[in-house]
């Protein structure tokens, strides 16, 4: 008996292989071999194990932010317990009776009022009544007019309103001083006023309606500042303080370490020129980004009620003033570390003849910078930032005169030389710009927020005794 085997043509790669085995009377048995991996298989495990890296790379990050800031947390929990209050609103059935049934617009209130600053919510919360009470009166006249008007004109009134008043109150949002202050304010007049306006050719009893709007809005901001402001408040005024005061280190770091880095005779080998410029030029580029943050904490410092040591009078333009001169500041050690870090380096003879006396105008300027930052962390006035100031004042003059005592080598190098007199006199200006900020700071220590500094209060104290 003859047995005949022979192999079945390859199928889908997603089937594995089969033998077919004839047997004498014509049948016929397939047996398949051992299962392989299909590639619909594999597929699915690579997208399960990729999907499955996302997501904890996702709660990684997640971590790092609570971890970071655990504000943003308080924050977020602070959102849903008001949004939970504002609900009772619309889930109890005498008080959402009680309010018309316009309880959805407290929730919406609470939605997009509540901030992670007491200034954001309070600027945005009486934005959003002021406007909203405004428009309404207006579109309230207008509909007025419109019905005293005649059936006839009244449509034509309306539209006309609706065109002049949307349009003059958009271009008002180009005006530099509105658009700081009222941006969100005047969007929402623009939206209730259409709202009103063109809902009561069609509604009656607008005057109720308006009503029940207005008030459920009033409950909703109510709502959500007393959450904002008990509940672990975030003040934007001091967030201003401590944005300000981090400035200031990150500053007299990066000017300390860019001289440092420069002066380094030994190279470091395996570190990337583009890594380590990016490294130290990370400090003054955050001073230098900074601007926006600056100014919209300042403009939401100036909604805030009293708190802290400074009251009613928080000195937000004068951080604003303490802010520019830092940049100004910054921008000059952006030039020093272009300049340090070009092609062109003098002679190391020439160098060494300055190494000592750039470290130390860097060294002083950076001392300067952290006393006045240690100064805003204390909130105590800078005990020792005259004397300071004056050694800063010393070593630039130092500087100046090691300049002026090149050897003849340098003086005969012009061009390899450059780099180096360009990054002696930037230093020069750098510890000129130093000064701006003391006397910017200054303006702010003056203040009654300001304890006497450590060897003041002592002095003080014996005297009254």
């Amino acid at each position: 008996m003859s047995t005949r085997v022979e192999m079945a043509s390859e199928k889908e790669a997603s089937r594995g292989l089969e033998w077919q085995v004839t047997v004498p009377g014509g049948s016929s048995v397939k047996l398949e071999t051992d299962s392989v991996p299909t590639v619909a298989g594999w597929r699915m495990r690579r997208l399960a194990s990729a999907l499955v890296s996302k997501v904890l790379d996702f709660a990684s990050k997640v971590r790092k932010i609570a971890a970071d800031d655990p504000r943003k947390v308080v924050h977020c929990l602070k959102v849903g317990l008001a949004l939970a209050l504002v609900s009772v609103f619309y889930y109890t059935r005498p008080l959402y009776d009680g309010v018309g049934g316009a309880a959805m617009w407290a929730v919406m209130t609470v939605v997009v009022v509540f901030e992670f600053t007491v200034g954001g919510s309070l600027y945005k919360g009486l934005n959003r009544a002021t406007a909203t009470l405004s428009a309404g009166s207006v579109a309230f006249g207008i509909h007025w007019l419109a019905i005293k008007s005649g059936r006839t004109a009244d449509h034509i009134i309306l539209g006309a309103s609706v065109f002049l008043l949307s349009s003059a109150a958009t271009f008002s949002k180009f005006i530099p001083a509105v658009k700081a202050r009222f941006d969100y304010g005047v969007t929402i007049f623009i939206l209730t006023f259409n709202l009103v306006a063109v809902s009561s050719y069609r509604v009656e009893k607008l005057l109720a309606l308006a009503q029940w709007r207005f008030c459920t809005i009033t409950i909703g901001f109510c709502i959500c500042l007393t959450v904002c402001v008990v509940i672990r408040p975030v003040w934007a005024g001091e967030e201003l303080h401590r944005l300000v005061m981090r400035n200031m280190e990150k500053l007299a770091d990066s000017l300390e370490e860019s001289v440092a880095e420069y002066l380094e005779e030994e190279e470091e080998g395996g570190v990337d020129c583009n890594q380590k410029l990016g490294q130290k030029s990370q400090g003054y580029r955050c001073v230098l980004n900074s601007k926006s943050s600056e100014d919209s904490l300042a403009n939401l410092a100036r909604w805030e009620p009293s708190h802290g040591c400074f009251s009613f009078k928080h000195p937000w333009r004068r951080y604003l003033e303490v802010g520019a001169a830092m940049r100004q500041c910054a921008y000059c050690i952006e030039s020093l570390d272009s300049c340090i870090n070009s092609e062109n380096q003098p002679p190391d003879s020439v160098k060494k003849h300055l190494a000592k006396v750039y470290a130390k105008v860097a060294t002083e300027s950076s001392k300067v910078l952290k006393e006045l930052a240690s100064s805003f962390r204390s909130m105590r006035k800078p005990s020792s930032i005259d004397y300071l100031v004056e050694d800063m004042k010393n070593t630039a003059d130092e500087l100046q005169n090691a300049l002026g005592s090149l050897p003849q080598e340098a003086t005969s190098l012009i061009i390899e030389t450059l780099p180096l007199i360009t990054a002696a006199s930037l230093l020069i200006e750098v510890s000129a710009r130093v000064e701006g900020v003391v006397h910017a700071v200054k303006e702010i220590t003056a203040l009654p927020c300001f304890k006497p500094a450590d060897g003041e209060e002592l002095k003080a104290r014996s005297t009254v005794a």
